[in-house]
């Protein structure tokens, strides 16, 4: 073989070694840098996420204290507010009634009963004139004084024992009554109210409780 085109064709296949070694080193850097941005996207699509989480979070967290701050505004106010006060017992719509105990003796039971829609409260006792000719409201028994004021709502009663002579004889100036009026706290104008069978016998031991919850606390003085 001639030496010149030995080391003619020789040239030939190093450049075409060169020019594949060249395309291979291309390929592997496009696989490469594709592989790279692959990661990169990743990277950025994870740290795009992870950011709108935390913007979800913080706006739950906001929307959280807000609903808690509007409701403590809303317990403020509520605290804030005052109740209407419960007015005295309109002796207009006040129920009165009277009757007579087997037990004590000598003893009238009053009852009153808020006729009124709406809840009121007896203040004290009931101030009692019985007859026309009386100088005098009847006196009350001290002793008896509840521990708070009567409350009544729509409906209820409250009551007062009245006692109208003494047991043993002892009271003075007595004498037979036949009506009877009575005064609330609140009222300057009274409530004319019928006696058990049309009058009652009254002397100086008449007394009258302060205004009870029950019957039987009226009773017991």
């Amino acid at each position: 073989m001639n030496v010149t085109a030995y080391r003619r064709g020789r040239t030939v296949r190093t450049i075409a070694a060169s020019m594949l070694a060249v395309a291979a080193l291309g390929l592997t850097a496009a696989c490469g840098g594709s592989e790279d941005g692959g990661s990169d996207n990743a990277g950025k699509a994870n740290s795009s996420a992870s950011a709108s989480a935390d913007k979800t979070a913080k706006g739950g967290d906001a929307g959280a204290k807000d609903a808690k701050d509007a409701k403590t505004q809303a317990q403020k106010a509520g605290a804030g507010s005052e109740e209407e006060p419960i007015g005295d017992c309109d002796i207009n719509k006040t129920v009165f009634s009277v009757q007579k105990v087997k037990n004590p003796i000598n003893h009238l039971l009053l009852k009153a009963t808020n006729g009124a829609g709406v809840d009121c409260k007896l203040v004290g006792y009931p101030g009692l004139k019985f007859g026309e000719n009386a100088q005098a409201a009847t006196p009350v028994n001290e002793d008896s004084q509840p521990q708070s004021v009567v409350m009544l709502a729509p409906g209820e009663s409250a009551y007062a024992g009245i006692t109208t002579s003494a047991g043993d004889g002892s009271g003075s100036e007595g004498s037979e009554v036949n009506s009877l009026e009575v005064f609330v706290d609140g009222s300057e104008d009274p409530a004319s109210v019928e006696l058990p069978g049309g009058s009652v016998y009254i002397d100086s031991a008449a007394q009258v409780t302060y205004w009870q919850t029950t019957a039987q606390d009226a009773l017991t003085w």
